[in-house]
């Protein structure tokens, strides 16, 4: 059996006979492809200061509101977007891509509530946030650990499962060596560039994403005849080979082309799509690492605002180009994609729950020609390495600054910046690791299985960022114990379903109703409330934070100009830094080698101008700078006010 992990799925194999992705259209335009992404990864890791924190974490506080956008949707879209998003449309209807739509909400909450007091607090990461916020390490320590698990367990994860169905068959290699090359390309920029060159990639990578795929759109719908036939056609896909399975496992819904489902007894129910995703979309796009360090880049406030606009509107198309294609290829390729009797699907795609997941994959091999099968593949690749490098990163960003500094206090700069990129490398060992896992893990619930997980873990933390700054009264012992007591309940609900197993419509799961029954949607609502009764819970009966503590760290103090007090002293590595330049002067100068190396990687010795306190005060307001001028601000409103109108347009035209 260990073997099956190294053959290619039959799905893939052939087409017409041949070896897909074997002719030299498709390869010329892969290697073009990946020329172009390392070019201008390198041209912008040469161009970025990258030997300061501030300078590779945060691109040097000077990016502009478009790649900023792009950025945040190409890290959002993944190739587990492609496959679980287009996968479940094929199984279930467009309710999936409410899922992608929600966003166009949250991203302005995200650019015009939560980043005004990310910049006011002056932080980096998020746990740095919650230090300030509320004193102590614990409460920072353990968002940090829980975002390391959550990169590595769900995105990595799903990821890295997805794009491979497409790297081996491109590569034609054994799947632990593409990965490796794809691993150590994407490795290259973000361990040597930063967040500069993550995001420069990025914006090259939605430009590829969103043109490949608006091309095989074009050929999905052509090829059934335009929308109506699509619509009719979708209700008819019915597999020919059903046995004595029960129809609701094979026939489509009724309300396929509905977003808006039964409270009840839908698939994804009305409240769960309204209420419980806003909460996970909130811990997502307000208090993730990987989107707000990219707001957090920008050179002021109207540029963090554009780029979420002009992301809210990138986020109108997974609809389009990944939810109806995933409808298409059902229609195309019915008796694989809707496969319902487990012996043929485990012969089709050897997974015997189901094939969903491989409808994006099967429009792409069988549908597109020689050339533009190439371009498909490099937006599988695009999507997968644009999410890896963000996550790669973020997660070296979160370490550094919020693991390492506790365990060496005094690390000078450049410590930090070589701990920074050695963690990224042990994130890609880690990553190799777990590929067997989501290999046997394979299943047509690939995106069930994603947000689940998020549901049952991260709206405690939605929680603790939503009242630490709308609600000046809570308190660390409140969000501590709020955030372990959801903690405790979100694991006990995963455990007991994985223990369990999910099943499937033939084979349904014996997990208790008590336990399993309620929609995972449902139980994060649930999970959120309990948390947030906790925490102000908690908070009223010990004793609250003092305001001086509390200047500009929550929004009913975020204007306040008095000089803040830090609850506990920040053990900033930066406080010895002066005290070692002497010693550091009288090193004898590295030989041509080091100095190479050092240079490429951005670690080169570069004596800093002394600042004077005047000098340091202004720079720290220029970073903490939430001003802008009345012409942007106004056409940033206004443009946050029409994406809410569209969002509200299209969720009711197809609700």
């Amino acid at each position: 059996m260990a073997w099956d992990y190294f053959r290619s799925p039959s799905y893939l194999r052939k087409v017409n006979g041949t070896v897909a992705l074997n002719n030299a259209a498709d390869i010329s335009v892969i290697v073009i492809y990946f020329l172009v992404v390392l070019a201008t990864g390198v041209v912008a890791m040469v161009r970025t200061n990258r030997s300061t924190v501030g300078g590779f974490f945060l691109a040097g506080r000077s990016m502009v509101w478009w790649p900023i956008g792009a950025s945040l949707f190409a890290s959002n879209i993944g190739s587990g977007h492609f496959v679980g998003i287009a996968g479940t449309a094929a199984a279930a209807g467009i309710a999936i891509g409410g899922f992608e739509w929600n966003a166009l909400i949250v991203v302005v909450i995200l650019g015009w509530l939560f980043v005004p007091i990310y910049i006011k607090a002056g932080v980096v990461t998020m746990p740095e946030y919650l230090r300030k916020r509320f004193g102590g390490q614990r409460i920072r320590i353990y968002l940090s650990v829980l975002s390391l698990f959550l990169y590595v367990f769900t995105k990595i994860s799903a990821d890295m499962f997805s794009g491979a169905i497409f790297i081996r068959e491109a590569l034609g290699l054994n799947i632990y060596v593409a990965v490796i090359a794809l691993l150590a390309i994407t490795a290259l920029y973000t361990v040597t560039g930063g967040l500069a060159a993550v995001i420069y990639t990025d914006t090259l990578q939605t430009f590829i994403m969103v043109i490949g795929s608006f091309i095989l759109m074009g050929f999905a719908f052509n090829k059934v005849g335009g929308y109506e036939s699509f619509q009719n056609s979708y209700m008819e896909s019915i597999p020919s080979v059903t046995n004595n399975i029960s129809t609701e496992c094979y026939l489509p819904r009724q309300d396929s082309f509905h977003i808006f489902r039964n409270a009840i007894t839908g698939d994804l129910p009305w409240p769960g799509l309204v209420f419980g995703l806003t909460i996970q979309a909130t811990w997502y796009w307000c208090t993730d690492q990987v989107i707000v360090q990219r707001c957090l880049s920008a050179k002021n406030l109207s540029h963090v605002k554009g780029g979420c606009i002009l992301c809210g509107y990138l986020k109108l198309l997974p609809m389009f180009l990944m939810v109806f294609p995933g409808m298409i290829s059902r229609i195309l390729y019915t008796d694989v994609v809707a496969c319902v009797v487990p012996e043929i699907c485990e012969q089709e795609c050897e997974a015997k729950v189901g094939c969903s997941n491989i409808a994006y994959p099967k429009l792409v091999v069988e549908l597109m020609p020689n050339g533009l099968r190439g371009l498909m593949l490099s937006v599988m690749l695009a999507s997968l390495m644009s999410s890896l490098t963000s996550i790669f990163n973020s997660a070296s960003t979160l370490f550094t600054m919020d693991i390492y500094t506790k365990i060496r206090p005094r690390a000078k700069e450049k410590e930090l910046m070589i701990a920074g990129r050695v963690f990224i490398l042990i994130l890609i060992g880690i990553s190799i690791a777990w590929i067997p896992v989501v290999q046997a893990a394979q299943s047509g619930q690939l995106f069930d299985y994603i947000q689940s997980i998020t549901s049952y873990l991260t709206p405690p933390v939605a929680a603790v960022f939503m009242l630490a700054i709308f609600y000046k009264r809570v308190n660390e012992p409140g969000a501590f114990f709020g955030l372990m007591i959801g903690l405790v309940i979100g694991l006990s609900r995963m455990i007991a379903e994985f223990a369990f197993g999910t099943g499937s419509c033939v084979t349904p799961s014996n997990c208790p109703y008590i336990i399993c029954g309620i929609h995972y949607l449902y139980f994060g609502m649930i999970l959120f409330l309990i948390s947030c009764i906790l925490i102000v819970g908690i908070s009223l009966v010990t004793k609250p934070i003092d305001d001086k503590h509390l200047y500009r760290l929550c929004w009913s103090l975020r204007n306040r100009t008095e000089e803040r007090e830090d609850i506990d002293k920040d053990e900033d590595w930066a406080d010895d830094q002066d005290s070692d330049s002497d010693s550091e002067g009288s090193e004898k100068k590295p030989g041509f080698c080091k100095k190479a190396l050092m240079c490429f990687c951005g670690l080169e010795d570069k004596k800093a101008p002394k600042l004077t306190p005047e000098e340091e005060a202004e720079l720290k307001r220029q970073l903490t700078d939430t001003s802008e001028k009345p012409l942007w601000k106004n056409i940033v409103n206004a443009n946050a006010i029409i994406l809410l109108c569209v969002a509200v347009f299209f969720h009711g035209y197809f609700g």
